[in-house]
């Protein structure tokens, strides 16, 4: 990046205000709604709506309508290209500060793994391939597991996607998320806008999130034509799950506090 006028990169001047920091710290926790958001930083939604759009215009937070009510709008926060933009400002400023990434540490000794659970409607699909790759990407060092509202049978295109990626959940079964409602969890992860809403008290403090995720197996259609959607669900998960693994070991002990 190079800076012909002398300003600061555009992400300084998107970040600066302490009510879009809030915002994109909140964000970057959970995919949020502008209600939710108002009630967390304390202002009214006119402003949040503001900032919001403040934030959307540079690229770190994107939206999609809620798949369990179309009024309804889930922010993200785009923390590949936070990450991204925050590098380049570092090496306009200069080249010797510039951002590389660290390797992590290695995984503290527990008296147990951390355990995640991940629930969407089906338990067909998302919740299942999040299950698989957060096993996998972590090195199978968290204990993790998924379940449903509404029970369906495994879909192939599910098991497709994750042979690609090398990982094998032919075998794998759906469950019920009563099954796992006496298990104490140390994160939950809705992934399905419908079920988030009917998403049980678990036992113990739980930290939770919301990953508002479309559905890729579209009722009616054939799984040649949803295949790209699930590609794409695939994709978004591993990013997602990548941040939560570099999260869980940076913060080890971060292990009480609610985010519903």
């Amino acid at each position: 990046m190079t800076i012909v006028d002398g300003s600061p990169p555009a992400v300084f001047a998107a970040v600066a205000d302490p009510h879009r920091w809030r915002l994109l710290t909140e964000l970057a926790r959970s995919d949020r709604r502008v209600g939710e958001l108002t009630e967390l930083i304390g202002k009214p939604q006119n402003l949040v709506s503001y900032h919001l759009a403040e934030l959307r215009n540079v690229g770190l937070v994107s939206a999609r309508r809620s798949s369990a009510d179309g009024r309804d709008v889930y922010y993200r926060a785009d923390l590949e290209r936070c990450r991204d933009l925050l590098a380049a400002a570092g090496d306009a400023l200069h080249p010797g500060i510039r951002l590389a990434s660290p390797a992590p540490p290695p995984e503290p000794a527990r008296r147990r793994p951390t355990r995640v659970l991940f629930l969407c409607t089906g338990n067909s699909a998302r919740s299942q391939m999040a299950e698989a790759l957060l096993i996998e990407r972590s090195g199978h060092t968290v204990d993790a597991r998924s379940a449903g509202s509404h029970p369906k049978p495994l879909h192939p295109n599910a098991v497709r996607v994750m042979a690609e990626r090398g990982i094998d959940i032919a075998g794998n079964t759906t469950k019920h998320l009563r099954s796992v409602a006496r298990t104490r969890f140390d994160r939950v992860i809705t992934l399905c806008d419908k079920v988030r809403e009917v998403c049980p008290e678990l036992p113990g403090p739980v930290t939770t999130a919301h990953w508002s995720l479309p559905d890729p197996a579209i009722d009616g259609a054939t799984d040649e034509a949803t295949y790209p959607a699930f590609r794409a669900a695939a994709d978004d998960l591993e990013t997602r799950i990548d941040l939560l693994v570099a999260e869980l070991v940076a913060r080890p002990t971060e292990r009480s506090s609610h985010e519903r």
